[in-house]
């Protein structure tokens, strides 16, 4: 379980393809503090550690399945990408964003952008199926990040990024054409679930 509130930013350093896709990602968390089987979530997507190491930079490596990739953009990295990632959240922690499954649910596209004052807003197109668990002033997690809607018209809706969101996240590298990694609301998604059991 997440918060979706980022705190690293990650880079794919290895990518090899053995069976399932292994990728070695450079982090700034102090790997001694990791275990082996945690889960960090990697651009949103819940990923379980295999191997750690602390040369020439701190990394872990996570193993990643044909399911996964065909489900999220992990079929996009290549060497050099930047990851938003955080750690799995603990008993006692701050909730700061809303609760994320690091389970994706699609891909959105980014389909338009603009400034207004130092922020950006963007604009992400979802897949038909998922539109309608998105609101205005509702959550979305969008590789791994926290957010809150501003506006809903058909399957766009719109995200403003602030400064700091972009600094502290991968998001102040958003380009038009972006495939992201989408995972509604989970409360939206029981309330969907029980409007359609009383239906039936």
């Amino acid at each position: 379980m997440f918060t979706g509130i980022v705190t690293d930013i990650g880079t794919v350093l290895e990518l090899e393809q053995k069976g399932d896709l292994r990728a070695r990602i450079g982090t700034g968390y102090d790997v001694a503090g990791i275990d082996i089987g945690a889960s960090i979530a990697c651009d949103g997507v819940c990923l379980t550690v295999i191997a750690l190491g602390s040369a020439p930079q701190n990394w872990f490596d996570v193993q990643i399945s044909a399911e996964s990739i065909s489900k999220t953009n992990i079929g996009g990295w290549v060497l050099g990408k930047r990851l938003n990632l955080e750690r799995a959240l603990k008993v006692g922690d701050e909730l700061g964003g809303h609760i994320v499954s690091g389970h994706v649910d699609g891909l959105a596209e980014v389909v338009g952008l603009r400034r207004e004052g130092d922020s950006t807003r963007v604009t992400f197109r979802a897949p038909h199926a998922l539109a309608g668990f998105i609101a205005p002033k509702g959550s979305v997690a969008l590789n791994g990040t926290s957010l809150t809607v501003n506006e809903v018209e058909g399957t766009d809706f719109g995200i403003n990024f602030i400064p700091h969101t972009q600094a502290a996240t991968t998001w102040g590298d958003v380009a038009l054409g972006d495939r992201v990694n989408l995972e509604i609301d989970t409360m939206a998604r029981y309330v969907a679930r029980l409007r359609d059991w009383a239906a039936q």
